[in-house]
């Protein structure tokens, strides 16, 4: 390529310049300004970069912005390093007991002191301690998905899901399964017997046994989409409405068809520019439902006798609907299906979830608003709203804890209007709610939505109900970590052998006990992930028993106080019934009175005393 001898020229003149403007000096040498070899840039004519045509010039700067570029991104890396080396890390600890597999699991419960895991064509159970193999069903062509387990003294329930949705109920008493009934399927299982089931030859299979069969008592379908109006005149909605069942759902309404059309061509011309032309595909109804005990706000007939402890009526909802409805369980089959109460909310029902108690009710809305019902004593606790930008992707209530002298503690006795639970947002946040009686319920934000560590985003939360205020932590990255949240702080970190890991960290398999200390969770090794014989694959369930590991000794040994303690601190009696802070006022107020009446009794002796002494002396 080649260059004019006038640019070659220019070039070679300014090989010496002055960084200042050039001006004639004068006569005089005395009035000459004294310069300094650094106002002179000296420029080698050899090293002058001759200007590039197109489309090189180009080229040239896409080159150079690509290397910028490229230097930013391994600075944010070097520093995102350095950060991390910086990090405090928690204490890791390793599980206490490997159980390995032959088969994948899907699932698991612990209910006392067995483990029931569901995968290929059924389940199992196993000791919890020993990882002893109880017995086994394996009955099934499909998988098993799901799994629940109830505790009814020295029986447990069991419930498995497979991959048809056909549910089906079992009976384990005194280390023997019983299959009762296939909930939701056409055709009758082969009865369980001591052939078919496969057990350890130690155990006793009793046949002998015999339970009544589950009774039919209502089938209940999805509402109907909201349409126009049959009836004529508003006497007839009305008449429509009979002892106020379905009143709320919207259903008997006056709103013609046509005005129901007006009112959606008004919708789609003022936001056609938001929606979609191809339309979204209507999600799938499905239905979450919660069995609700006897409280305040559903009463049982006064005809009706139930034992104590039983579900008198069923809460339900469906995806995308507002309402809340209510079912009574003490009807037959030939009872009309109608609801017996409808709780309407201003956006769809997102998420609902009752306590363990059954005692606190959280409804979480689409628009990021919690409502929150004390069903014992029959009123609403109150309603917040999540921070902007955050939606409720999960709820887990916890036992209700103090902070006492810098640790967590449990009351003793029960406790009314108290009530604390963990929010997990669909940003990956995790906020606590704290509610008490009257008082407006708090929200804090435990964890950030994790901007700089992606890896870090929470994909599932369960409480440890053994150590008061903790909560397990699980991240995509797959860590593990135990987390205080009254501080909020992580206290340690559990991981298996790394020569396993989680194979969907962001859908660990996992349990935590209710009744001790432990969890258990599903390790799959790296090699083994990808293989394609099935036969050939270790799965393991990992046991970590979080009582025996250093940083947790002192707060399982440590986590309940007594009443007096309350009584006596101020900052607790609010959260004792209200009848049992009366009861308190009172004896302390009574109390105070006896203490008062006897100083005033010494004190009217030692004067009586002092008068005789007086009489005596003016006597002599």
């Amino acid at each position: 390529m080649s260059i004019p001898r006038s640019q070659v020229e220019k070039k070679r003149f300014s090989s010496f310049t002055g960084k200042g403007l050039l001006e004639v000096p004068s006569p005089t040498e005395k009035d000459w300004p004294k310069d300094d070899e650094g106002d002179y840039v000296f420029k080698d004519s050899g090293q002058e970069m001759d200007s590039l045509p197109q489309p090189y010039r180009m080229i040239n700067k896409m080159v150079n912005l690509l290397f910028d570029q490229s230097w930013k991104v391994i600075q944010e890396r070097d520093a995102l390093r350095e950060a991390e080396l910086s990090r405090i890390q928690p204490v890791t600890y390793p599980p206490h007991v490997e159980n390995k597999l032959s088969k994948m699991p899907n699932c698991m419960a612990v209910s006392q002191d067995y483990v029931f895991i569901g995968g290929a064509k059924g389940f199992s159970i196993y000791n919890l301690y020993s990882a002893k193999q109880i017995c086994i069903w394996e009955k099934l062509k499909v998988d098993v998905t799901s799994i629940w387990t109830t505790d009814l003294g020295n029986e447990i329930l069991i419930a498995p899901v497979d991959e048809m949705g056909i549910a089906r109920l079992f009976y384990f008493y005194k280390d023997s399964l019983f299959l009762i009934k296939a909930i939701n399927e056409a055709s009758t299982l082969e009865p369980v017997t001591s052939e078919t089931l496969e057990m350890d030859t130690n155990i006793c299979f009793r046949g002998d046994i015999k339970l009544s069969h589950p009774v039919h008592i209502m089938k209940i379908k999805p509402p109907k989409p909201v349409t126009g109006t049959t009836f004529k005149s508003p006497l007839e909605v009305f008449a429509k409405i009979e002892d106020c069942y379905g009143l709320g759902s919207g259903q008997n309404h006056f709103i013609k068809e046509s005005q129901w059309e007006q009112q959606a061509a008004i919708f789609h011309a003022s936001y056609k520019k938001y929606l979609d032309e191809k339309g979204e595909e209507e999600p799938l109804s499905m239905a979450s439902f919660h069995f609700l005990l006897p409280s305040s706000i559903i009463a049982m007939p006064a005809e009706v006798k139930s034992p104590s402890g039983v579900a008198c009526a069923l809460g339900i909802h469906w995806t995308g609907s507002h309402n809340f409805f209510l079912y009574s369980l003490n009807r037959t089959l030939k009872d009309k299906v109608d609801p017996e109460g409808v709780w309407p909310c201003a956006a769809p029902i997102a998420v609902s979830q009752l306590s363990y108690t059954c005692s606190y009710l959280l409804i979480a809305c689409e628009d990021g608003v919690l409502t929150l019902w004390d069903l014992a004593e029959g009123f609403p606790l109150g309603v917040v709203a999540l921070p902007e930008g955050c939606f409720c992707q999960s709820i887990h209530f916890l036992k209700y804890f103090l902070v006492y002298k810098g640790q967590n503690v449990y009351p003793e006795g029960p406790l009314k209007s108290q009530m604390q639970c963990v929010v997990l947002c669909t940003d990956s946040s995790l906020h606590l709610l704290t509610a008490k009686g009257t008082q407006v319920p708090t929200i804090s934000e435990l964890v950030e939505r994790p901007v700089k560590h992606p890896e870090e985003a929470i994909c599932a939360v369960a409480p440890v109900q053994a150590f008061p205020g903790t909560v397990l932590i699980f991240c995509r990255n797959g860590s593990v970590q135990l987390m205080d949240v009254a501080k909020p702080q992580i206290i340690c970190a559990f991981a298996p052998p790394r020569t396993y890991n989680l194979a969907v960290p962001w859908k660990p398999v996992f349990v935590v006990s209710l009744q001790h200390p432990c969890f258990l969770l599903r390790g799959d090794h790296p090699d083994e992930i990808e293989s394609d014989d099935t036969k050939d694959i270790q799965n393991s369930i990992f046991y970590f028993n979080l009582e025996a590991y250093p940083l947790l000794e002192n707060i399982s040994r440590n986590h309940t106080i007594p009443k007096t303690d309350i009584t006596e601190n101020m900052a607790f009696t609010q959260v004792l019934p209200l009848e049992k802070r009366c009861e308190d006022f009172l004896e302390r107020s009574f109390q105070k009175l006896e203490k008062k009446v006897k100083e005033e009794e010494h004190w009217t002796r030692l004067h009586r005393y002092s008068l005789m002494l007086q009489r005596e002396n003016f006597r002599k």
